[in-house]
């Protein structure tokens, strides 16, 4: 047996902040302890944690790897490697690559791929389309985090956003349902507007003015009318307004079957930012208003809002040139997504464990994942050591781990750093360096049956 002992760290897990040491065997927890006890085993590695933060690692449930199909701008071996560098130890990846993951075989496909290059573990949504039921209801639901559901004009070919639809889909899935939502007739009937207005060519400051917060609560108020008829777990993705909150309870995550998730980019940008960053922060749905991100961090700790994620959309910057219409939507979030968060909470936002709560424990109730998301003993030592900076500039992770090369939160001053991140209790990054292995595997999930 291998066994890790870490030391003296402040563990944050479950609503408390502790002193305590804890000790991986193998690829699990094997027990917590007080910081003055200390099991008789014979430790191959012993880490110092003193001064340093603990937490379960990050899941993502909201990421676009690119592959396969779009490996010029992003692929699992890169984007992987750019997640532990964040402190992100699990990833579930979206449907619109090529070929779009519609069926069986293509999820068969992307399972084989990052069973030999993904360095985080790794689950990946099938993408609900207006004729793929027969093979959404073949799959076991405990097999994979989740359908797709695109109700926005985001992505081509996926689009599902007639009633009938959405119904049949809602009634015959066993695993959670995620939803884009933006109202593709009021985005185009926007559009039209503004290029009366200004022309063909609208500046990228027109982005939140064609895809409004009209656009998102229409579509979010469709998706929830839809599934009160049935007994679907659906899951709003990236709200990006105010008004869409009116929509959700402030149950606890156990007694909710329409939960919502917030993204890094609608918490830490606002309208204002277009100016110095232009379309690098273009995404769909769009950066908002300030009162839009006042509600939004809010509601990270009212209950309204059970996940943040992070919807790392890699692009080459020559794909984001252009303005509202023309330059293409998405940006690179990790590494940086656990810091920034960690940032918010040093501005009074949210404490450390409402982070660990929103980020880890969170999705894993969310998705059933078995035996991850916590600190505890039999869990997958999936686990990520952070540090407070001592320095004005901080050694932050390299946004060169994405393979596009640029990252809108790049050149930013951050309080944390990352320090060690641990998957499947195989240190994968530490301090700068990403491990040339891969210690991901396949995400099971429990209980969907039930």
């Amino acid at each position: 047996m291998a066994y890790t002992l870490i030391h003296n760290a402040s563990v944050v897990n479950e609503g408390t902040i502790c002193k305590a040491s804890v000790v991986i065997e193998n690829d699990t927890i094997y027990g917590i302890y007080l910081v003055t006890e200390e099991p008789n085993l014979d430790f191959s590695n012993k880490i110092d944690a003193t001064d340093l933060f603990l937490l379960p690692g990050v899941i993502d449930d909201h990421v676009h790897f690119r592959e396969p199909g779009l490996t010029h701008k992003a692929n699992i071996y890169s984007e992987s490697r750019a997640a532990v560098a964040g402190g992100v130890t699990t990833i579930f990846d979206m449907p619109n690559c090529i070929p779009q993951t519609t069926t069986v075989k293509a999820l068969q496909d992307k399972f084989e791929i990052a069973e030999k290059s993904c360095a985080t573990n790794y689950s990946f949504y099938i993408g609900a389309t207006k004729d793929n039921l027969s093979e959404i209801e073949s799959i076991d639901p405990n097999s994979i985090c989740g359908v797709k559901l695109f109700m926005g004009s985001s992505t081509g070919g996926m689009l599902v956003d007639d009633a009938t639809s959405i119904r049949q889909l809602f009634s015959v899935a066993k695993m959670p349902v995620a939803a884009h939502c933006e109202d593709t007739d009021i985005i185009n009937r926007n559009a039209n507007i503004v290029k009366m207005k200004v022309g063909d060519s609208p500046a990228i400051h027109y982005h939140p003015v064609i895809r409004n917060q009209e656009a998102c609560y229409a579509s979010t108020a469709k998706a929830i009318d839809i599934a009160a008829g049935t007994d679907v777990k659906l899951h709003i993705l990236h709200l990006s307004t105010a008004k869409e909150l009116q929509l959700f309870s402030k149950q606890p995550l156990s007694d909710k079957r329409i939960t919502a998730e917030a993204c890094i980019a609608h918490l830490v940008f606002s309208f204002e930012d277009y100016e110095t960053l232009g379309a690098k922060i273009k995404c769909n749905p769009s950066i908002k208003h300030r009162d839009d991100r006042l509600a939004l961090r809010a509601a990270l700790t009212d209950g309204t809002i059970d996940i943040v994620g992070t919807d790392h959309a890699p692009h080459l910057l020559k794909e984001k040139e252009g303005g509202a219409l023309t330059a293409t939507s998405g940006m690179p979030t990790h590494p940086y997504s656990l810091i920034s968060m960690l940032d918010l909470a040093d501005q009074g936002v949210l404490k450390l464990t409402d982070i660990v709560k929103l980020m880890c424990h969170n999705p894993a109730e969310l998705f059933g994942i078995c035996k991850r998301g916590f600190i505890r003993t039999g869990y997958k030592a999936d686990l990520v050591l952070v540090s407070k900076c001592i320095t004005e500039n901080p050694n932050i992770a390299d946004s060169h781990l994405n393979m596009c090369g640029w990252n809108p939160l790049e050149g930013k001053s951050f309080g944390w750093n990352i320090h060690s991140t641990f998957v499947n209790g195989q240190i994968a990054y530490k301090e700068g360096k990403v491990s040339d292995k891969f210690f991901g595997e396949r995400v099971l999930f429990c209980n969907r049956n039930s």
